[in-house]
Protein backbone atom coordinates (compact mmCIF):
# COMPACT_ATOMS: atom_id res chain seq x y z
CA UNK A 1 0.00 0.00 0.00
CA UNK A 2 1.26 3.24 -0.92
CA UNK A 3 1.77 5.94 1.88
CA UNK A 4 -0.08 8.54 -0.05
CA UNK A 5 -3.40 6.91 0.55
CA UNK A 6 -3.35 6.42 4.06
CA UNK A 7 -4.57 9.31 6.26
CA UNK A 8 -5.17 8.77 9.97
CA UNK A 9 -3.83 6.90 12.88
CA UNK A 10 -6.51 4.67 12.95
CA UNK A 11 -5.81 3.00 9.32
CA UNK A 12 -2.22 2.66 9.94
CA UNK A 13 -2.78 0.87 13.50
CA UNK A 14 -5.01 -1.01 11.76
CA UNK A 15 -2.76 -1.75 8.36
CA UNK A 16 0.02 -2.67 11.68
CA UNK A 17 -2.25 -4.42 13.18
CA UNK A 18 -2.89 -7.06 10.16
CA UNK A 19 1.14 -6.87 9.07
CA UNK A 20 1.66 -8.71 12.47
CA UNK A 21 -0.93 -11.11 11.22
CA UNK A 22 0.34 -11.82 7.34
CA UNK A 23 2.15 -14.86 8.39
CA UNK A 24 -1.09 -16.65 9.66
CA UNK A 25 -3.68 -14.93 7.03
CA UNK A 26 -0.84 -15.78 4.18
CA UNK A 27 -0.54 -19.83 5.38
CA UNK A 28 -1.97 -22.59 3.24
CA UNK A 29 -3.55 -20.34 0.00
CA UNK A 30 -2.23 -22.50 -2.04
CA UNK A 31 -4.18 -26.19 -0.73
CA UNK A 32 -7.15 -24.09 -0.04
CA UNK A 33 -7.40 -23.23 -3.32
CA UNK A 34 -6.51 -26.65 -4.69
CA UNK A 35 -8.90 -28.49 -2.81
CA UNK A 36 -11.69 -25.62 -2.06
CA UNK A 37 -11.44 -25.35 1.14
CA UNK A 38 -12.84 -22.47 3.42
CA UNK A 39 -10.06 -20.71 5.33
CA UNK A 40 -11.99 -20.83 8.64
CA UNK A 41 -8.76 -20.38 10.68
CA UNK A 42 -7.98 -17.33 9.27
CA UNK A 43 -11.61 -15.90 9.28
CA UNK A 44 -11.53 -16.92 13.42
CA UNK A 45 -7.99 -15.14 13.33
CA UNK A 46 -9.69 -12.22 12.30
CA UNK A 47 -12.78 -12.28 14.80
CA UNK A 48 -9.98 -12.39 17.48
CA UNK A 49 -8.92 -9.35 16.32
CA UNK A 50 -12.33 -7.26 16.35
CA UNK A 51 -12.23 -7.08 12.71
CA UNK A 52 -15.87 -7.95 11.89
CA UNK A 53 -16.94 -5.04 13.97
CA UNK A 54 -14.46 -2.18 12.53
CA UNK A 55 -17.77 -0.70 10.06
CA UNK A 56 -20.32 -0.43 12.86
CA UNK A 57 -20.54 3.16 14.08
CA UNK A 58 -18.64 4.18 17.41
CA UNK A 59 -21.73 5.35 18.69
CA UNK A 60 -22.76 1.41 18.62
CA UNK A 61 -19.89 -0.13 20.03
CA UNK A 62 -17.92 -0.38 17.03
CA UNK A 63 -14.63 0.93 15.41
CA UNK A 64 -17.06 3.43 13.29
CA UNK A 65 -14.49 2.70 9.64
CA UNK A 66 -15.99 4.79 6.73
CA UNK A 67 -15.93 3.36 3.00
CA UNK A 68 -12.50 4.89 2.68
CA UNK A 69 -11.09 2.98 6.00
CA UNK A 70 -12.65 -0.59 4.74
CA UNK A 71 -11.67 -0.70 1.28
CA UNK A 72 -8.10 0.20 2.65
CA UNK A 73 -7.94 -2.74 4.95
CA UNK A 74 -9.74 -4.97 2.60
CA UNK A 75 -7.24 -4.40 -0.36
CA UNK A 76 -4.22 -5.27 2.21
CA UNK A 77 -5.90 -8.13 3.69
CA UNK A 78 -6.63 -9.48 -0.46
CA UNK A 79 -3.12 -8.96 -1.03
CA UNK A 80 -2.15 -12.06 1.58
CA UNK A 81 -5.19 -13.64 0.85
CA UNK A 82 -8.23 -13.03 -1.42
CA UNK A 83 -10.48 -15.85 -0.67
CA UNK A 84 -10.68 -14.19 3.34
CA UNK A 85 -11.27 -10.80 2.13
CA UNK A 86 -13.68 -11.37 -0.07
CA UNK A 87 -15.37 -13.77 2.47
CA UNK A 88 -15.02 -11.08 5.69
CA UNK A 89 -15.81 -8.36 2.99
CA UNK A 90 -19.49 -8.96 3.11
CA UNK A 91 -19.83 -8.24 6.41
CA UNK A 92 -17.95 -5.29 6.67
CA UNK A 93 -20.23 -3.73 3.91
CA UNK A 94 -23.53 -5.27 5.15
CA UNK A 95 -22.85 -4.29 8.79
CA UNK A 96 -21.69 -0.65 7.35
CA UNK A 97 -24.81 0.12 5.23
CA UNK A 98 -27.58 -1.10 7.81
CA UNK A 99 -26.72 0.81 9.87
CA UNK A 100 -24.91 4.55 7.93
CA UNK A 101 -29.00 3.83 5.86
CA UNK A 102 -30.48 3.26 9.01
CA UNK A 103 -32.16 0.33 7.22
CA UNK A 104 -33.88 -1.17 10.10
CA UNK A 105 -36.45 -0.43 12.89
CA UNK A 106 -33.69 1.86 15.64
CA UNK A 107 -34.83 -0.26 18.05
CA UNK A 108 -33.69 -3.77 16.48
CA UNK A 109 -30.09 -1.95 15.15
CA UNK A 110 -29.71 -1.52 18.68
CA UNK A 111 -30.06 -5.30 19.80
CA UNK A 112 -28.48 -6.24 17.07
CA UNK A 113 -25.29 -4.42 17.74
CA UNK A 114 -24.89 -6.32 20.32
CA UNK A 115 -24.69 -9.33 18.55
CA UNK A 116 -21.83 -6.84 15.89
CA UNK A 117 -19.81 -6.27 18.92
CA UNK A 118 -19.70 -9.61 19.41
CA UNK A 119 -17.89 -10.03 15.64
CA UNK A 120 -20.44 -11.66 14.40
CA UNK A 121 -20.27 -12.62 10.48
CA UNK A 122 -23.43 -12.17 8.18
CA UNK A 123 -24.40 -12.03 4.98
CA UNK A 124 -26.98 -11.23 2.64
CA UNK A 125 -28.45 -14.66 0.95
CA UNK A 126 -30.10 -13.35 -2.65
CA UNK A 127 -29.16 -15.00 -5.52
CA UNK A 128 -30.75 -18.09 -6.85
CA UNK A 129 -30.45 -20.46 -9.68
CA UNK A 130 -33.26 -19.17 -11.87
CA UNK A 131 -33.03 -15.86 -11.40
CA UNK A 132 -29.56 -14.69 -11.81
CA UNK A 133 -28.04 -11.86 -9.96
CA UNK A 134 -30.39 -9.97 -8.47
CA UNK A 135 -29.27 -6.85 -9.56
CA UNK A 136 -31.15 -7.88 -12.60
CA UNK A 137 -34.31 -7.57 -11.29
CA UNK A 138 -35.66 -11.69 -11.16
CA UNK A 139 -38.01 -12.02 -8.25
CA UNK A 140 -37.07 -14.76 -6.06
CA UNK A 141 -38.36 -18.14 -5.94
CA UNK A 142 -37.91 -18.25 -2.20
CA UNK A 143 -40.83 -17.37 -0.70
CA UNK A 144 -42.17 -16.32 3.04
CA UNK A 145 -45.74 -17.10 4.36
CA UNK A 146 -47.10 -16.05 6.93
CA UNK A 147 -48.39 -17.61 9.97
CA UNK A 148 -50.19 -17.58 13.30
CA UNK A 149 -46.45 -17.66 15.29
CA UNK A 150 -44.45 -15.99 12.49
CA UNK A 151 -43.19 -16.79 9.17
CA UNK A 152 -42.67 -20.34 7.00
CA UNK A 153 -39.71 -20.07 4.74
CA UNK A 154 -39.02 -22.24 1.93
CA UNK A 155 -36.55 -22.26 -0.83
CA UNK A 156 -32.24 -22.17 -1.88
CA UNK A 157 -29.76 -19.43 -2.79
CA UNK A 158 -26.50 -20.08 -4.31
CA UNK A 159 -23.74 -18.24 -3.82
CA UNK A 160 -23.81 -17.77 -0.42
CA UNK A 161 -20.44 -16.29 0.46
CA UNK A 162 -18.94 -16.85 3.78
CA UNK A 163 -21.55 -19.45 4.72
CA UNK A 164 -19.66 -22.23 6.57
CA UNK A 165 -19.06 -19.03 9.30
CA UNK A 166 -22.05 -16.83 8.92
CA UNK A 167 -24.05 -16.32 11.98
CA UNK A 168 -26.80 -15.02 10.00
CA UNK A 169 -28.35 -14.83 7.07
CA UNK A 170 -30.26 -11.88 5.44
CA UNK A 171 -32.44 -13.94 3.18
CA UNK A 172 -34.39 -12.61 0.51
CA UNK A 173 -38.02 -14.43 0.21
CA UNK A 174 -41.31 -13.69 -1.75
CA UNK A 175 -44.29 -12.48 0.39
CA UNK A 176 -47.38 -13.52 -1.67
CA UNK A 177 -50.02 -12.00 0.49
CA UNK A 178 -48.37 -8.43 0.17
CA UNK A 179 -47.10 -8.73 -3.41
CA UNK A 180 -43.01 -7.35 -2.24
CA UNK A 181 -39.52 -8.70 -1.44
CA UNK A 182 -39.05 -8.74 2.00
CA UNK A 183 -35.49 -9.39 4.05
CA UNK A 184 -35.54 -12.18 6.92
CA UNK A 185 -33.21 -12.07 9.55
CA UNK A 186 -32.71 -15.62 10.15
CA UNK A 187 -29.78 -17.25 12.73
CA UNK A 188 -27.93 -20.10 11.88
CA UNK A 189 -29.14 -22.40 14.08
CA UNK A 190 -32.47 -22.07 13.44
CA UNK A 191 -34.53 -25.59 12.02
CA UNK A 192 -34.37 -26.62 8.61
CA UNK A 193 -31.87 -23.93 7.70
CA UNK A 194 -28.84 -26.25 6.43
CA UNK A 195 -25.84 -25.13 4.17
CA UNK A 196 -25.35 -27.81 0.70
CA UNK A 197 -21.78 -27.90 -0.14
CA UNK A 198 -22.22 -27.17 -3.78
CA UNK A 199 -19.06 -24.31 -4.38
CA UNK A 200 -17.23 -26.00 -7.15
CA UNK A 201 -15.57 -23.13 -9.59
CA UNK A 202 -12.25 -22.49 -10.87
CA UNK A 203 -11.97 -19.01 -9.18
CA UNK A 204 -12.16 -17.77 -5.61
CA UNK A 205 -11.97 -21.84 -5.03
CA UNK A 206 -12.37 -20.95 -0.67
CA UNK A 207 -14.79 -18.44 -0.01
CA UNK A 208 -17.32 -20.94 0.79
CA UNK A 209 -20.42 -19.66 -1.45
CA UNK A 210 -22.59 -22.51 -0.74
CA UNK A 211 -26.36 -23.12 -1.56
CA UNK A 212 -28.44 -22.19 1.47
CA UNK A 213 -31.33 -24.58 1.61
CA UNK A 214 -34.47 -23.64 3.57
CA UNK A 215 -37.34 -26.44 4.86
CA UNK A 216 -39.95 -25.04 6.47
CA UNK A 217 -37.94 -22.47 8.51
CA UNK A 218 -39.91 -20.97 10.97
CA UNK A 219 -39.23 -17.45 12.70
CA UNK A 220 -40.96 -15.26 14.50
CA UNK A 221 -42.91 -12.17 12.97
CA UNK A 222 -40.31 -9.73 14.07
CA UNK A 223 -37.51 -11.80 11.53
CA UNK A 224 -39.17 -9.77 8.29
CA UNK A 225 -36.61 -6.56 8.99
CA UNK A 226 -36.56 -4.41 5.63
CA UNK A 227 -38.53 -3.77 2.64
CA UNK A 228 -36.17 -3.02 -0.66
CA UNK A 229 -36.89 -0.69 -3.03
CA UNK A 230 -35.20 -1.78 -5.47
CA UNK A 231 -33.19 -5.32 -5.92
CA UNK A 232 -29.80 -3.73 -4.46
CA UNK A 233 -31.81 -3.65 -1.05
CA UNK A 234 -32.60 0.11 -1.19
CA UNK A 235 -33.24 3.28 -3.44
CA UNK A 236 -30.47 5.23 -1.77
CA UNK A 237 -26.15 4.47 -3.13
CA UNK A 238 -24.31 2.09 -1.61
CA UNK A 239 -21.00 2.90 -1.21
CA UNK A 240 -20.18 0.03 0.86
CA UNK A 241 -20.27 -2.48 -2.32
CA UNK A 242 -16.32 -0.89 -2.78
CA UNK A 243 -15.38 -3.58 -0.72
CA UNK A 244 -15.90 -6.34 -3.36
CA UNK A 245 -13.07 -4.02 -6.30
CA UNK A 246 -11.03 -3.80 -3.01
CA UNK A 247 -9.83 -7.50 -3.12
CA UNK A 248 -9.55 -7.68 -6.43
CA UNK A 249 -6.88 -4.29 -6.55
CA UNK A 250 -5.63 -6.25 -3.70
CA UNK A 251 -5.02 -9.46 -5.90
CA UNK A 252 -3.56 -7.55 -8.66
CA UNK A 253 -1.14 -5.96 -5.98
CA UNK A 254 0.09 -9.16 -5.13
CA UNK A 255 0.11 -10.07 -8.69
CA UNK A 256 2.72 -7.12 -8.54
CA UNK A 257 4.61 -8.05 -5.58
CA UNK A 258 5.62 -11.48 -6.62
CA UNK A 259 6.53 -10.66 -10.26
CA UNK A 260 9.08 -7.68 -8.83
CA UNK A 261 10.59 -10.19 -6.82
CA UNK A 262 10.78 -13.13 -9.59
CA UNK A 263 11.88 -9.90 -12.19
CA UNK A 264 15.08 -8.56 -9.98
CA UNK A 265 16.14 -12.71 -8.83
CA UNK A 266 15.79 -14.75 -12.17
CA UNK A 267 18.60 -14.65 -14.32
CA UNK A 268 19.03 -17.14 -17.02
CA UNK A 269 22.39 -18.28 -17.62
CA UNK A 270 22.05 -16.23 -21.35
CA UNK A 271 22.20 -12.67 -18.97
CA UNK A 272 24.74 -11.05 -16.86
CA UNK A 273 21.99 -9.88 -14.73
CA UNK A 274 18.40 -10.03 -13.49
CA UNK A 275 15.71 -10.26 -15.98
CA UNK A 276 14.63 -6.81 -14.49
CA UNK A 277 17.45 -4.85 -16.70
CA UNK A 278 15.51 -5.95 -19.76
CA UNK A 279 13.96 -2.77 -21.42
CA UNK A 280 11.09 -4.92 -22.55
CA UNK A 281 10.18 -6.64 -18.62
CA UNK A 282 10.93 -2.58 -17.58
CA UNK A 283 8.30 -1.46 -20.01
CA UNK A 284 6.02 -4.63 -18.77
CA UNK A 285 6.29 -3.62 -15.28
CA UNK A 286 5.98 0.08 -15.78
CA UNK A 287 2.96 -0.53 -17.23
CA UNK A 288 1.95 -2.76 -14.05
CA UNK A 289 2.87 0.22 -11.75
CA UNK A 290 0.50 2.78 -14.76
CA UNK A 291 -2.91 0.20 -13.92
CA UNK A 292 -2.15 0.02 -10.67
CA UNK A 293 -2.37 3.78 -9.79
CA UNK A 294 -5.32 4.10 -12.26
CA UNK A 295 -7.08 1.42 -10.57
CA UNK A 296 -5.88 2.92 -7.01
CA UNK A 297 -6.82 6.19 -7.11
CA UNK A 298 -10.24 5.52 -9.09
CA UNK A 299 -11.21 3.12 -6.26
CA UNK A 300 -10.13 5.62 -3.80
CA UNK A 301 -11.20 8.67 -5.09
CA UNK A 302 -15.13 7.50 -5.65
CA UNK A 303 -14.87 6.15 -1.32
CA UNK A 304 -13.47 9.26 -0.73
CA UNK A 305 -16.51 11.39 -2.93
CA UNK A 306 -18.55 8.67 -0.97
CA UNK A 307 -17.73 9.42 2.30
CA UNK A 308 -18.27 13.44 1.72
CA UNK A 309 -21.96 13.75 2.65
CA UNK A 310 -21.74 17.26 0.79
CA UNK A 311 -20.16 15.68 -2.28
CA UNK A 312 -22.25 12.39 -2.18
CA UNK A 313 -25.24 13.74 -3.68
CA UNK A 314 -23.45 14.57 -6.96
CA UNK A 315 -22.98 11.27 -7.49
CA UNK A 316 -24.02 8.93 -10.65
CA UNK A 317 -21.77 6.23 -11.27
CA UNK A 318 -18.71 6.88 -10.46
CA UNK A 319 -18.99 3.73 -7.84
CA UNK A 320 -20.18 1.16 -10.59
CA UNK A 321 -16.90 3.17 -12.69
CA UNK A 322 -14.44 2.16 -9.56
CA UNK A 323 -16.02 -1.53 -9.41
CA UNK A 324 -15.47 -1.97 -13.75
CA UNK A 325 -12.01 -0.18 -13.72
CA UNK A 326 -10.38 -1.82 -11.09
CA UNK A 327 -11.55 -5.54 -11.94
CA UNK A 328 -10.68 -4.82 -15.68
CA UNK A 329 -7.56 -3.46 -14.68
CA UNK A 330 -7.05 -6.57 -12.15
CA UNK A 331 -7.35 -8.71 -15.02
CA UNK A 332 -4.41 -6.89 -17.36
CA UNK A 333 -1.91 -6.48 -14.35
CA UNK A 334 -1.80 -10.34 -13.75
CA UNK A 335 -1.91 -11.25 -17.46
CA UNK A 336 1.01 -8.74 -17.55
CA UNK A 337 2.82 -10.20 -14.96
CA UNK A 338 2.63 -13.66 -16.17
CA UNK A 339 4.03 -12.56 -19.15
CA UNK A 340 6.56 -11.23 -17.42
CA UNK A 341 7.74 -14.78 -15.34
CA UNK A 342 6.83 -16.86 -18.54
CA UNK A 343 5.51 -20.64 -18.50
CA UNK A 344 6.90 -20.69 -15.16
CA UNK A 345 3.19 -18.51 -14.18
CA UNK A 346 1.26 -21.98 -15.68
CA UNK A 347 3.00 -24.34 -12.85
CA UNK A 348 0.57 -25.36 -10.20
CA UNK A 349 2.32 -24.12 -7.73
CA UNK A 350 2.82 -20.74 -9.13
CA UNK A 351 0.64 -18.45 -7.31
CA UNK A 352 0.13 -16.55 -10.85
CA UNK A 353 -2.05 -18.88 -12.34
CA UNK A 354 -4.34 -18.63 -9.25
CA UNK A 355 -4.25 -14.71 -9.07
CA UNK A 356 -4.92 -15.28 -12.93
CA UNK A 357 -8.33 -17.51 -12.30
CA UNK A 358 -9.32 -15.26 -9.19
CA UNK A 359 -9.44 -11.76 -10.44
CA UNK A 360 -11.75 -13.01 -13.60
CA UNK A 361 -14.40 -13.63 -10.31
CA UNK A 362 -14.61 -9.73 -10.39
CA UNK A 363 -16.70 -9.82 -13.79
CA UNK A 364 -19.37 -11.01 -12.08
CA UNK A 365 -19.62 -9.65 -8.65
CA UNK A 366 -22.20 -7.18 -8.90
CA UNK A 367 -22.84 -4.55 -10.80
CA UNK A 368 -21.90 -6.21 -14.23
CA UNK A 369 -19.62 -4.37 -16.50
CA UNK A 370 -22.64 -4.42 -19.32
CA UNK A 371 -24.46 -2.70 -16.51
CA UNK A 372 -21.94 -0.36 -15.92
CA UNK A 373 -21.79 0.95 -19.73
CA UNK A 374 -25.19 0.64 -20.23
CA UNK A 375 -25.87 3.68 -17.30
CA UNK A 376 -23.27 5.48 -18.35
CA UNK A 377 -24.73 6.06 -21.90
CA UNK A 378 -28.43 6.45 -20.59
CA UNK A 379 -27.22 9.23 -18.20
CA UNK A 380 -25.22 11.19 -20.51
CA UNK A 381 -27.92 10.98 -23.07
CA UNK A 382 -30.29 12.14 -20.36
CA UNK A 383 -27.98 14.75 -19.15
CA UNK A 384 -27.48 15.88 -23.02
CA UNK A 385 -31.29 16.23 -23.23
CA UNK A 386 -31.52 18.28 -20.03
CA UNK A 387 -29.04 21.07 -20.98
CA UNK A 388 -30.95 21.87 -24.41
CA UNK A 389 -35.05 21.91 -22.41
Amino acid sequence: MKEIFIRTDLQRNWLHKLETLRAELSADSLEIDKNALFPIRKLETLRKAGYPKITLPKEYGGEGFSVYDMILLQETLASYDANTSLAIGWTLGIIGELYEHKLWDPALLESFSKEVQKNIFINRAVSEAHTGSPTRGGRPATHAVRGKNGWTINGRKIFTTASPILDYFLVSAWIEEQQVIGFFLINKDVPGLSIEETWDVMSMRGTGSHDLVLENVQVEASALVEYPQSPFGGTHINGWILQIPATYLGIAQAARDYVINFANHHQPNSLNAPIATLPNVQQHIGNIELKLDQARFTLYGAAEAYDDLERRPYLTNELAVAKHTVTNAAIEIVDIAMRIAGAKSLQNSNPLQRYYRDVRAGLHNPPMDDMTITKLAQTAIDQGKQSKS
